[in-house]
């Protein structure tokens, strides 16, 4: 009997129990608070409760995820329009183009113009009348070499107006830079059946010092390797105007309703002191013979020619000529259509020679 009271009573305190652990669980469940050491040992439990199950979870999958999550967040970003910002002179971090049409200068000749940095008494209409110092063969042999002393040379791509105080005028992107223009030649020569072949070498990076030394290697190699080259052309892009606030000029002409960058020859002089140069005046007659004849096909294409006393590594044979195609303020659209219709004028030149 004494027993059998023993085991009423332990069920009821254990029946207790049960019910008021029931009351907390609802309690809790309900959002309800527990105050006193009872709250104690419930945060303490749920802080074990959590340590747990981070320590459940491999910190190297928890951080794959996010990874993956950036990695998706990146590629929708890319996917995502990028807005255009269009220059604005609010911002004082735009400054101008200037767009000038070179006239005829110096010494007139009919449509043509040089200016004479020499001692040379030129007569232009007198040099024309002579003909080439090379002769062109009619064969499919490489008879013309298109390189790049400045390779690095860009342009604007957009025709804005307006140019960034951060804009840097180089670009060692081919699709870029004036080696772009270089192909536009080559092109317009090859569909007229002329063997050239177009050098892409950046000989001005990484360093722009001794970029002339470079580009003769590379000039030296090639007529080495091909017997029949009579013609070399160092093809530039050119800078005018004193930058930032006062602006870049950009010489222009338009040819059909569209713009085109105005093109500058450059022949040299075999004056004192800068070297054995035998072939200027070929180089000068060959000149004035592609000026007359782009004048005549496209006229306004070009800006005086440059007659000075330099060499730039054009004594090296009597069909040597550097060539600048627009400025670092044209655009690469507009500097790449001079270069196909200067290419169509050499390509005339040549076979009519």
């Amino acid at each position: 009997m004494r027993e059998s009271r023993y085991f009423r009573g332990l069920c009821v305190v254990l029946a207790s129990i049960a019910f008021v652990a029931g009351i907390f669980s609802l309690v809790n469940r309900m959002g309800g608070y527990i105050e006193g050491a009872s709250m104690s040992v419930l945060a303490e439990t749920t802080v074990q409760k959590a340590t747990s199950d981070f320590t459940e979870k491999s910190p190297e999958k928890k951080n794959n995820k996010v990874e993956k999550v950036r990695e998706e967040q990146k590629t929708e970003e890319s996917k995502a329009p990028k807005k255009e910002v269009q220059p604005t002179t609010s911002s004082g971090k735009n400054y101008p183009v200037i767009e000038k049409q070179f006239l005829p200068d110096g010494i007139t000749y009919k449509n043509i113009s040089v200016k004479n940095g020499t001692d040379f008494d030129l007569d232009v209409g007198s040099e024309l009348k002579e003909s080439l110092g090379f002769k062109m063969k009619k064969s499919q042999q490489v008879q013309v070499l298109i390189f790049h002393t400045h390779a690095c040379e860009s342009y604007l791509k957009d025709d804005t107006g307006y140019y960034d105080s951060n804009y840097y005028p180089r670009s060692t992107d081919n699709k870029e830079n004036v080696t772009s223009v270089g192909d536009e030649i080559e092109g317009e020569l090859k569909k007229a059946g002329i063997g050239v072949i177009h050098d892409r070498t950046q000989h001005d990076y990484p360093s722009y010092n001794g970029s002339y030394d470079r580009s003769y290697e590379t000039i030296m190699k090639y007529m080495n390797k091909y017997k029949e080259i009579k013609v070399v052309l160092d093809i530039h892009r050119d800078a005018l105007g004193e930058g930032g606030e006062a602006g870049k000029v950009k010489p222009v002409f338009t040819y059909k309703g569209k713009k085109a960058a105005q093109v500058m020859i450059m022949t040299g002089y075999d004056y004192e002191g800068g070297g054995e140069f035998p072939f200027w005046r070929d180089n000068l007659r060959f000149a004035l013979k592609l000026q007359k004849t782009a004048e005549d096909m496209y006229p306004g294409l070009t800006r005086p020619l440059e007659f000075g006393e330099y060499t730039y590594n054009l004594n090296v044979c009597n069909g040597s000529l550097l060539i600048e195609f627009g400025t670092d303020a044209n655009t690469l659209t507009e500097a790449k259509r001079s270069g196909k219709m200067m290419g169509k004028a050499l390509a005339k030149v040549l076979q009519n020679n």
